[in-house]
């Protein structure tokens, strides 16, 4: 699509796709939006449902109430956990409590959650790979006992290890993380300890990879990337990486209002992707501000089509607004 206007200079637009929202923050808002109707507001979210200032404000909206800790919600409120995950400690409080709770967390953090028990039944201590503080990192730690789990961020933190045994070793992954960072620093891990056993298939969602990949596909033919996203969004820092990594300049925006159009100057191609957590609105928000300043010629390019849904809670699957 062409907007044109003679007395603006032109601008390219290449659209990445896939781009914004994925399966499980579809699913993580849909869990808050049917938990109000279900249980009338307000209705309590333990951490950023996704970590998305317009998401969040959105269901502020509607009724949801955002904690930090479960101690700030009342006993007879119901409380849904993030799609960051939590540790296992956080439904044994609310359970004690009698909380009523939804467990919103993505099924691909799930996931690696069950691959963490496992890895400890079999008796192997843990090097999880992710970056310090996020929430998902937080919940995958408290999956398992105290002392049965090492976080690594880099390929020199690996060179510093000193497990309790070598030969006992497992590894596992956050979901969001840069797709070549985390192979450099699983080959460290394998080149140190051979005995190491990983997941049988890739920790990193589908999302996360599929995004990256589409941002490198446009990354080189564009002057610059603007990213739209949060600033506390581990995938979506992750594309800004992605892009400059390819030689390009890039920035993250949260919002149209965020752009510095003196950035912009002898921008003739400029790349867009967006978050996992940035919904589409963002997107065409950030192309009609551009439209006012430039004359905009619009291409998405496609590098996959993803088709993935992930089922509701029970109890909530028959919801409905």
């Amino acid at each position: 699509m062409t907007a044109t206007h003679p007395s603006r200079p032109h601008l390219k637009l290449l659209i990445a796709a896939p781009r914004g929202f994925c399966a499980g923050v579809d699913r993580a808002i849909r869990i808050v939006e049917l938990a109000i109707v279900k249980y009338g507001a307000p209705v309590y979210v333990r951490h950023e449902i996704v970590h998305n200032k317009y998401v969040v404000d959105s269901l502020k909206a509607k009724g949801a109430v955002f904690v930090e800790e479960l101690d700030e919600v009342p006993t007879d409120a119901p409380v849904v956990f993030s799609a960051h995950g939590v540790p296992k400690a956080v439904p044994h409080k609310a359970a004690e409590r009698g909380l009523t709770y939804v467990d919103a967390t993505c099924p691909l953090v799930s996931k690696v959650h069950r691959q963490a028990e496992r890895q400890v039944e079999a008796g192997r201590h843990i090097i999880f790979i992710g970056h310090r503080g996020h929430p998902e990192v937080i919940g995958t730690l408290g999956q398992v006992p105290d002392g049965w789990m090492t976080l690594v961020e880099t390929v020199e933190d690996v060179a510093t290890l000193n497990p309790p045994d070598p030969e006992k070793l497992g590894f596992l992954t956050q979901t969001t993380l840069s797709v070549d960072d985390t192979a450099a620093v699983v080959a460290a891990l394998r080149a140190r300890f051979p005995a190491i056993q990983g997941p049988r298939g890739e920790d990193i969602c589908y999302a996360t990879s599929n995004r990256q990949a589409a941002v490198k596909a446009i990354a080189r033919a564009c002057d610059a990337v603007l990213v739209i996203g949060a600033p506390n969004s581990s995938n979506s820092l992750r594309l800004v990486e992605v892009a400059e990594r390819e030689g390009v300049p890039t920035r993250l925006i949260q919002r149209a209002a965020d752009i510095d159009f003196a950035w912009l100057d002898g921008t003739a191609t400029l790349g867009i992707s967006a978050g996992a957590s940035a919904p589409e609105l963002l997107v065409r928000e950030v192309v009609d501000r551009l439209a006012e300043r430039f004359t905009v010629d619009e291409e998405e390019v496609t590098s996959m089509t993803e088709r993935m849904v992930f089922k509701l809670p029970h109890g909530l699957d028959s919801a409905s607004t």
